[in-house]
């Protein structure tokens, strides 16, 4: 009943498997990781020894496996996070509550077809991992204890990503939430294993005893949340949508509770309109802002700030105080969860208009497609920048408090603009891609495609070629390339603090670039060229991806007004 003969099961799998997604999926998949073996592959001979010292084998290994960890991190919620979460908004969910079936098989079938795509990605690769055999040094024994970290792992994952679609009605609200606990643990795995790589036996021996450990008792316990909600659901009403109560909510909420009458709250989410509006106002604005964007509860949201804010205190305090070299790292954190955090209120802003059929509607009023355009923009940015910044103010608080950041108020100022620019960034693509699709959840992922690769694919290929190709020439434009990514460019702003030997900003990060002759205030061009250069890229991007939004919208408001 939960595998051999489970409807859910044999439904998803058919409906999901054989689309032409999945083997385009798996193509893309095969030939990102065979290219990095193949370019990686050692030229020296030397054999490949996890439990000894590094050389280029072993990190060509490493690379191997971190490389698809971090791959099936990023995977596991676009294929887990909708599994529930999307039979609520199709209006199914109340029918699937009402059938024969048991929770835990619904759950279970559920799990095991989303991680279906996963599992056959991962197992696909198994003749490219054995090609490292014949190096030596690797047995059979430290590729089954690698890849029993990452099934339990993407398992766990996946549970993670379920369990959040059966609390949210929407699966953008999932997704935001899955990438919130998943990226962090994904992160410390990681750093876990590139810091434990002389050490190859206690590394294997502790990842296969505590990983796997820990993801099967995490996968248990939320396995049974799961299916006590589906066995006790909440209050639901007409078409399978969730009866939210915002009163009830707040009162029973845990932690955070938005009051939307009170500061700083009313930033990103004022109270309810209680008078007529006033003349010029932007009524799309009016109505993203005040009914809109938090129409579904705020449950996400109060979720997204109490995990950012947990994660942010800790990392404050080594990067901002203890090891002050790395302020560029803080940055980075508050750039990632604007990233993860932005699209949500921008990904559905043309596409929600589109699934509730009203954006025919509300092309027929005298409301221009810039005033439409605007109104989406303004309103979905400034949720996502005000939230955003509350992550911020450790910086401002740093700059005063510590003396070392009084001569680096330039790269403070930099580090503002690089933020600043990026939620313009995410906020644009997510509803350039609002516009293009006709579905919130296909948006939403594109967004989130299209971000990672301007952000993180120019650094992950900037560090392929410095470690493997340094003196290449193809290197040096890769790493021209990085100007797209905010991350290379906080980490390229100068920045000099005081250091002793043991706080040494070059064992760190490699943004120091002051000497002790430069002036603290007199920037040079040369320092600042990637900055700039990540400036400049930026605006040209935004402009042109919102003068295309505009000209398909006076396109199709064009054809609205001959049909009116």
């Amino acid at each position: 009943m939960y595998l051999l003969e489970n409807p859910v099961l044999q439904r998803e799998l058919l409906v999901n498997l054989r689309t032409s997604r999945s083997f385009v999926l798996l193509l893309v998949y095969q030939a990102i990781l065979a290219a990095v073996v193949y370019f990686a592959w050692p030229q020296d001979g030397v054999a490949l020894d996890l439990t000894g010292s590094a050389g280029s084998t072993s990190n060509l290994v490493d690379l191997f496996f971190l490389g698809q960890y971090i791959l099936a991190a990023l995977m596991a919620p676009s294929f887990a996070a909708g599994a529930i979460a999307g039979e609520k908004e199709r209006g199914t969910y109340e029918m699937l509550l009402a059938s024969p079936i048991r929770p835990e098989a619904v759950v279970m079938g559920k799990l095991v077809a989303a991680l279906t795509h996963l599992a056959i990605l991962i197992f696909a690769t198994l003749p490219i991992v054995m090609l490292c055999l014949p190096l030596g040094g690797v047995s059979i024994y430290e590729v089954l204890a690698a890849y029993l970290v990452l099934i339990s792992s993407v398992i766990c994952f996946g549970m993670i990503s379920v369990a959040c679609g059966s609390f949210f009605p929407r699966t953008s609200s999932a997704l935001v939430v899955s990438y919130i606990i998943i990226l962090p643990i994904a992160i410390a795995v990681v750093l876990y294993w590139y810091s434990l790589r002389q050490f190859g036996e206690t590394r294997i021996e502790i990842a296969l005893t505590v990983v796997p450990g820990l993801s099967a008792t995490l996968t248990i316990y939320l396995f049974f949340i799961c299916c006590g909600r589906m066995l006790y659901p909440p209050d639901f009403g007409s078409e399978g949508k969730e009866v939210i109560d915002l009163e009830e909510e707040s009162e029973k909420a845990v932690g955070l509770v938005i009051q939307r009458d009170q500061f700083p709250d009313r930033l990103f989410a004022p109270p309810k309109r209680e008078t007529l509006m006033e003349d010029g106002t932007n009524p799309v604005y009016d109505k993203e802002m005040r009914s809109e964007i938090f129409g579904q509860g705020t449950l996400m949201l109060r979720l997204a700030i109490q995990i950012s804010m947990v994660l942010a205190i800790p990392l404050m305090a080594v990067c901002l105080y203890i090891f002050r070299p790395l302020a560029p790292w803080y940055i980075a954190y508050v750039v990632l969860f604007n990233i993860l955090i932005g699209p949500v209120f921008s990904a559905g802003s043309v596409t929600s208009e589109r699934e509730r059929q009203t954006l025919d509607l509300l092309l027929t009023t005298v409301i221009t497609p810039w005033q439409l355009l605007w109104g989406k923009l303004v309103s979905g940015l400034r949720v996502s920048s005000v939230l955003s910044s509350f992550l911020l103010w450790p910086v401002f608080l740093a700059t005063i408090m510590v003396q070392d950041y009084w001569s680096n108020i330039p790269s403070i100022i930099c580090y503002v603009i690089i933020f600043s620019l990026s939620c313009l960034t995410t906020a644009i693509v997510a509803l350039f891609c609002s516009t293009i699709f006709t579905k919130t959840s296909t948006s939403l992922i594109a967004t989130y495609f299209i971000i990672l690769t301007l952000y993180l694919s120019p650094l992950a290929f900037s560090f392929f070629g410095n470690t493997y190709f340094p003196d290449s020439a193809g290197t040096d434009i890769v790493n021209t390339v990085t100007v797209s990514s905010p991350f290379a460019a906080a980490f390229n702003v100068p920045l000099y603090v005081e250091s002793d030997a043991s706080d040494d900003p070059t064992n760190w990060t490699s943004n120091s670039r002051w000497t002790s002759e430069d002036s603290v205030l007199g920037y040079r061009l040369s320092d600042l060229h990637h900055f700039i250069g990540y400036c400049t890229f930026t605006i040209c991007l935004d402009l042109l991806l919102f003068i295309g939004m505009l000209r398909m919208f006076n396109s199709r408001w064009r054809v609205s007004s001959q049909t009116s």
